[in-house]
């Protein structure tokens, strides 16, 4: 848990944050994280897909570097904002992301200390490396209760594009989306192994 020393605070956003974070920032500056890179590497089974056919997106991996966005968050919101974060992202039966407090540059070269939620390796829903194809599979297939996968990968890469990011990896994954073909949930149960159940849609 991170202390509250009755200031502001940062929050740096890497996927949906970046294009809906649900609170009014006080500052949103374009940030640097070293040591973690944004990847489709989580598994969801209620945002963006369903225990049947889940979808795919994106947590913080470890390894390389990471532009996104920092949002300073007034003192007298605080408690209130990162409630509401600590519900979104980690509101679920099991772990997903973990909240980490890291230092981020920001674009006027401050640095400042950050919370950021990280994706949990240990987590059921942490998919660990998985293949071009894949990935496409289930961002195709994934739709749940916030729309769908493809869409929620196609809003984060506009927003980096306007940030001057081409999005590397992940615009392959989305090419892959649009030129291939659906598959069966048969498949998608087969591949992915998720648990299913009453309790199995409760994650993100």
């Amino acid at each position: 848990m991170m202390s509250m020393d009755g200031g502001d605070v940062w929050v740096f956003g890497y996927g949906s944050l970046m294009w809906r974070p649900g609170f009014e920032p006080a500052e949103a500056r374009a940030a640097l994280l070293y040591g973690y890179h944004r990847a489709l590497c989580i598994y969801s089974t209620r945002y963006r897909g369903t225990p049947e056919r889940p979808g795919l997106v994106m947590g913080l991996d470890r390894g390389g570097a990471c532009r996104g966005i920092a949002f300073r968050i007034r003192a007298d919101e605080t408690r209130t904002v990162l409630a509401y974060l600590d519900d979104r992202e980690m509101g679920q039966d099991d772990r997903v992301y973990l909240r980490r407090m890291l230092p981020v540059r920001l674009d006027d070269g401050r640095r400042v200390p950050a919370v950021t939620y990280v994706a949990d390796r240990n987590g059921a829903r942490y998919t660990g490396r998985l293949g071009l194809e894949h990935m496409a599979e289930l961002v195709r297939a994934g739709t749940g209760m916030m729309g769908t996968a493809r869409d929620y990968l196609s809003q984060t890469l506009e927003r980096m594009a306007e940030m001057g990011l081409h999005g590397g990896p992940l615009r392959d994954v989305l090419d892959a989306v649009a030129r291939g073909v659906e598959v069966p949930t048969a498949e998608y149960t087969r591949a992915t192994n998720l648990p299913s159940g009453p309790t199995s849609g409760k994650h993100v």
